[in-house]
C-alpha cells in the first residue's frame, strides 16, 4: 500500500516560476504520492512523476528553514542573558573597588605590603606542574607565615574586614580570595599612580585626580577587569617557590621571574611590588646590566605629566601576573534575575 508524503509539504506544490507569463505558469494538480511509485491522477493526461527522496529533500528544506527562521528569537534569548550577567559582573565589581578604595584610603601605608601581597601569592605559580598561581592560598596561617611574607599579615587583615562587608551585599556568592587579593593590587597601584599626579601638581588633590584622569592609563585596565572569576585553592602552595626579596640578589629573582614567563622587563616594573621601598630596590636592580636599562626607562617615565610608558607596562604586566595558570569562571558571581509577576504591574 502506498503511503502518501503531501501532508509533509503542502507549501511546496504551489511553488512556481513567475517570471513566465501567466498563461505558461504551472496550474496545481492533485497527485497522490507513493513510496515505491509515482501515480498520476491528472485531468490533462501529461504524466507527473515525484520521487520520495525528492520530496523528503524538500520536506527537510522547509524545516530547515522555519528552523533558521525561529533560531533569531533564541539568538535574542541567549544575547540577553549574556548582558544581565555582564551586569551582574559589573555592578558587584564596582562595589568591590568601591570598598577597596575606601579601606586603601584610609590605610595608605599598607599600599606596598598589598602589591607584594599579589605578587607573592601569584608567584607560587609551577609551569612544570601548573600548580601554585594567583588563587589566594597566601591566606593559609601557614602560607602567610612563611618568611617571604613578613610583615603581610596586616594587609591580609584589612582585605579580610573588606571581605565581610563585600560578601555581605553580594547576590551571587562570596567573593574569592583570589579575586579580592588581586582586585585590592589593582586599586593599590592606582592609588600610587594618583598620588604620583596629585605630587605633580604641588599636592592639590583636585588638581591631581583632573591630571590623572585625564592623562593617566586607567582605560588600560580592561583585560584586567575581565579576568574575574579566580577560584580559591583549598590547601597551602608548597613552600620554597618565592624568594625573599629583601634578601634575594638580582640573578635570583631574574631567574623567578623568567620560571614564570618574564623577563628584566617585567622584573622593572614590578620594582613597586618587590619592597616596601620602591627606590632602594630599583637602585639594587639596577646593578644588573639586564635590568638597568628598563629601570632608567621607567624612571624617566614617571617624571612625564602621563607615566604612559610606565604605567601601560605595569598594568599589562600585572595583568598576565594575576592570571598565572588560572582558569576564570566568566559566570562567577552570576544569578538568576527576580522573576516579575505580569498580574501585579500596574498599567
Amino acid at each position: 500500500m502506498g503511503v502518501s508524503f503531501l501532508s509533509t509539504c503542502p507549501s511546496l506544490l504551489p511553488l512556481v516560476a513567475y517570471d513566465t507569463p501567466p498563461s505558461a505558469r504551472y496550474q496545481p494538480r492533485s497527485v497522490s504520492i507513493c513510496c515505491n511509485k509515482t501515480i498520476s491522477d491528472v485531468s490533462d493526461g501529461e504524466p507527473f512523476h515525484w520521487r520520495r527522496r525528492d520530496v523528503l529533500k524538500c520536506a527537510g528544506a522547509t524545516v530547515g528553514l522555519e528552523l533558521i527562521g525561529s533560531s533569531g528569537s533564541l539568538v535574542e534569548m541567549a544575547n540577553a542573558a549574556d548582558l544581565i550577567q555582564r551586569r551582574q559582573r559589573s555592578e558587584f565589581q564596582s562595589k568591590i573597588k568601591e570598598t577597596l578604595f575606601t579601606a586603601i584610603k584610609g590605610n595608605p601605608d599598607l599600599i606596598p605590603s598589598l602589591l607584594t601581597l599579589a605578587l607573592n601569592d601569584a608567584l607560587t605559580y609551577d609551569k612544570a606542574t601548573k600548580s601554585g598561581g594567583p588563587n589566594g592560598s597566601i591566606r593559609f596561617s601557614s602560607e602567610i607565615g612563611r618568611p617571604e611574607n613578613t610583615g603581610l599579615s596586616a594587609a591580609l587583615n584589612l582585605l579580610e574586614e573588606a571581605k565581610k562587608e563585600i560578601d555581605s551585599d553580594s547576590k551571587g556568592g562570596s567573593i574569592s580570595y583570589a579575586d579580592l587579593i588581586h582586585i585590592a593590587a589593582q586599586s593599590a597601584a592606582k592609588a600610587t599612580f594618583l598620588a604620583a599626579a596629585i605630587r605633580k601638581c604641588g599636592g592639590k588633590e583636585e588638581k591631581g585626580k583632573t591630571l590623572y584622569n585625564a592623562y593617566g592609563s586607567n582605560g588600560q585596565w580592561g583585560l584586567f577587569d575581565r579576568q574575574f572569576g579566580r577560584a580559591d585553592a583549598q590547601d597551602p602552595d608548597p613552600e620554597g617557590r618565592v624568594p625573599l626579596w629583601e634578601k634575594a640578589s638580582v640573578q635570583e629573582m631574574k631567574d623567578k621571574f623568567v620560571a614564570v614567563g618574564f623577563g628584566p622587563r617585567q622584573l622593572a616594573v614590578l620594582s613597586a611590588f618587590l619592597g616596601p621601598d620602591q627606590n632602594a630596590t630599583e637602585t639594587l636592580l639596577a646593578s644588573d646590566p639586564d635590568v638597568a636599562p628598563w629601570v632608567q626607562k621607567y624612571q624617566r617615565s614617571r617624571e612625564t605629566v602621563s607615566q604612559t610608558d610606565y604605567e601601560v607596562d605595569l598594568i599589562t604586566t600585572f595583568t598576565k601576573l594575576s592570571t598565572l595558570g588560572q582558569q576564570i569562571n566568566y559566570e562567577a558571581y552570576t544569578y538568576p534575575p527576580p522573576k516579575i509577576d505580569i498580574t501585579k504591574l500596574k498599567l
